[in-house]
């Protein structure tokens, strides 16, 4: 990747507003309709990275799906204000199952 690769990202306000402290586009969305909207934008736009809280991520399931296969953009849920759910580390679990076919995590 790039050291001019675009990063953003997406969540409610108040997950989102120190992101934008750190100098992250960020995209304030939390209806699935909104959510899936900025998604698909910032693919067009060729981010690379797309951070989304997992309160987000939920509301978007199929879209995130949709770019998995992909290499970009990365879509990485991640905690939001209220905490984690263990979206992101499901995910990640399910990759290393798929992978060596157990779970080792």
């Amino acid at each position: 990747m790039a050291s001019d690769a675009k990063i953003a990202v997406i969540g409610d306000k108040e997950s989102i507003i120190i992101f934008r402290a750190l100098g992250f586009d960020t995209i304030e969305a939390v209806t699935g309709e909104a959510v899936s909207r900025a998604i698909h934008q910032l693919a067009r736009d060729r981010y690379a990275v797309i951070y989304i809280t997992e309160d987000a991520a939920e509301t978007v399931e199929g879209t995130i799906e949709t770019y998995k296969t992909m290499a970009y953009p990365a879509i990485i849920p991640i905690p939001g204000r209220t905490g984690g759910k263990g979206i992101g580390m499901k995910g990640v679990r399910a990759n290393v199952e798929k992978a060596i076919g157990a779970d080792i995590l």
